[in-house]
């Protein structure tokens, strides 16, 4: 032991020893630097486009439209999701989840995937909660299924759908079986399959030495921001396809089977339409069948554009490379063997 480190003083007989203190770190100046050149940029490209006159251009106008809409429609629900997470991180204790799901993953899927019938919010609040409860030991199997079934069986999502069909009951309760098992479904593929090192380690852990109202207001802080971000890249992307899609398309596809379960499905994943508004856009496409409606309504809310982007900012783009494909292919077929049986 060094002199730094030997014995520096003496009290009440008893010896101590010198605990060296490293300086507190300081922030690094990189990232805000970054962040205000990109802003910069941002701010003079736009002006550089309105001087121009571009974006006056109908086009770009209703490209414009698009992305604030969805942006402004998925907001409220985003910051929904992320004041539950800080809730759960700052107020509920560590160990509750672990004790009440049952301990074997195959269990602990469905009761998950049940439990997201509660949460009054749409994929983008399911998001940062699904990452709160695997901070908190959940298995992310279960986890999963909750971020899945959450946007499709919550109470508003449902009576939302029973307005929008009220002459066809069977759409609510075909929409509720078809995405619980789906949602149930995924859960039990990755606990088959996933590998840990897909995942990203979950975003900011226990914050130490803060006060329960502190973790709370760092934790919403945190993950409003950085969900919000990729929140807007998935409004940006889904309102540029949106654009270039010829209607002529979906016209062309609802006379055949096949493609109009496979058109209803892209739509879902481009369009990006919060699942309490999706069942009012289903209902309008007179031309399609119902069971390739269903499939709108199951697909749309457990992969879109949006929700592509905030899985692979949360969770790592590993992750959402592999999930995002696996889902959408089980979302059909659940709903085609739903509509099957209840359509």
């Amino acid at each position: 032991m060094g002199k730094t480190d030997e014995l520096v003083g003496v009290v009440d007989g008893t010896a101590t020893a010198a605990t060296p203190t490293a300086p507190p770190a300081r922030p690094s100046p990189v990232r805000p630097l970054l962040a205000l050149t990109a802003a910069a940029a941002v701010g003079i490209t736009v002006l550089l486009l309105a001087r121009a006159g571009v974006l006056d251009r109908p086009a770009v106008q209703a490209w414009r439209t698009v992305c604030l809409a969805i942006t402004v429609q998925a907001l409220p629900f985003l910051i929904l999701g992320t004041a539950l997470s800080g809730a759960i991180n700052a107020f509920v204790p560590a160990d509750l989840f672990t004790r009440v799901l049952p301990r074997r993953a195959a269990l602990a899927v469905p009761v998950a995937g049940i439990a997201g019938a509660v949460l009054p919010g749409c994929e983008c609040a399911s998001v940062p909660v699904a990452n709160s409860l695997i901070r908190r030991g959940v298995t992310p199997a279960a986890a999963f299924a909750f971020l899945l079934s959450a946007p499709a069986i919550n109470p508003i999502v449902l009576t939302a759908t029973a307005v929008a069909f009220p002459n066809a009951p069977e759409m609510v309760l075909a929409r509720f079986a078809a995405s619980l098992l789906v949602a149930c479904a995924m859960g039990w593929l990755w606990q088959r399959l996933g590998r840990a090192d897909w995942l990203r380690p979950p975003a900011h852990g226990a914050h130490e030495g803060a006060t329960k109202a502190e973790t709370f207001w760092n934790s919403v802080r945190h993950d409003t921001m950085h969900a919000g971000g990729f929140l807007v890249v998935g409004a940006m992307a889904a309102a540029t396809l949106k654009a270039v899609a010829p209607a002529e398309w979906l016209r062309t596809a609802a006379g055949n089977p096949f493609l109009a379960v496979l058109a209803l499905a892209v739509l879902a994943v481009v369009l990006s339409i919060c699942s309490e508004a999706d069942a009012f856009v289903a209902a309008s496409l007179t031309d399609f069948s119902p069971t390739a409606k269903l499939v709108f309504l199951v697909v749309g809310p457990m992969i879109d554009l949006k929700l592509f982007a905030m899985q692979a900012g949360t969770f790592g783009r590993g992750f959402a490379v592999r999930f995002a494909p696996a889902t959408f292919a089980l979302a059909i077929a659940g709903a085609l063997l739903t509509g099957a049986v209840l359509l």
